[in-house]
């Protein structure tokens, strides 16, 4: 029995795969090593990408910025109407039936 175990681990040095047994230090050690290659590739991935992007110019910013300071005041007044508004119904509706 002992031999058996002795040739299937020398097998599977020779194939260099781990097949589920062998030594779960040895592989977490290999995948420890793997990750700054891994940090690598992935910045120069963030780098390309980057060159591509297309940011806008200050005087685009500054109009973007302005249309929505704009739409948001125009809506906060908006709901601030259409919520006094409904306000008002209710209380005109619960003092009809109170009385």
């Amino acid at each position: 029995m002992a031999e058996a175990v002795k040739m299937k681990n020398e097998e599977i040095r020779r194939s260099g795969g781990n097949n589920g047994g062998g030594n779960a230090l040895t592989t977490a050690l290999g995948n420890l090593g793997e990750y700054p290659r891994r940090w690598r590739a992935f910045l120069h991935e963030v780098r390309v990408e980057m060159r591509q992007v297309t940011w806008p110019t200050r005087h685009e910013v500054f109009v973007t910025t302005g249309v929505v300071m704009v739409t948001v005041a125009f809506f906060g007044v908006f709901f601030f109407g259409v919520d006094s508004t409904a306000s008002w119904i209710v209380q005109r509706v619960i003092k009809f039936f109170v009385h």
